[in-house]
């Protein structure tokens, strides 16, 4: 599984990356025929504490699974739309069974 990631408006930190990769590699476990990740960091330029986007969009076969969210720092970010897209891949594989 190949996991790219962008950041928008700040250079992103390899530290970052690491954690990004090791938190999506994870989905794997939950729906074996995921393809690729593509997880996009903005930083919004506004006065609110939350401004940080986090984008993670998952290809499958077929189809692709989709979680955004908006936190204090995108580590928090991630783990958020990684606890969202479990949810929905152990439903697509639900859904997949019957």
């Amino acid at each position: 599984m190949k996991v790219h990631v962008q950041s928008v408006n700040f250079n992103i930190d390899k530290n970052l990356v690491e954690f990004i990769e090791k938190k999506v590699t994870s989905l794997e476990k939950f729906y074996d025929k995921i393809i690729d990740v593509e997880v996009f960091l903005k930083v919004q330029q506004t006065s609110e504490k939350e401004n940080k986007t986090t984008d993670i969009k998952v290809n499958v076969a077929g189809s692709e699974i989709v979680a955004k969210k908006q936190s204090k720092t995108f580590e928090e970010g991630v783990l958020l739309a990684v606890d969202s897209l479990k949810r929905q891949l152990t439903k697509k594989k639900d859904k997949i069974r019957e």
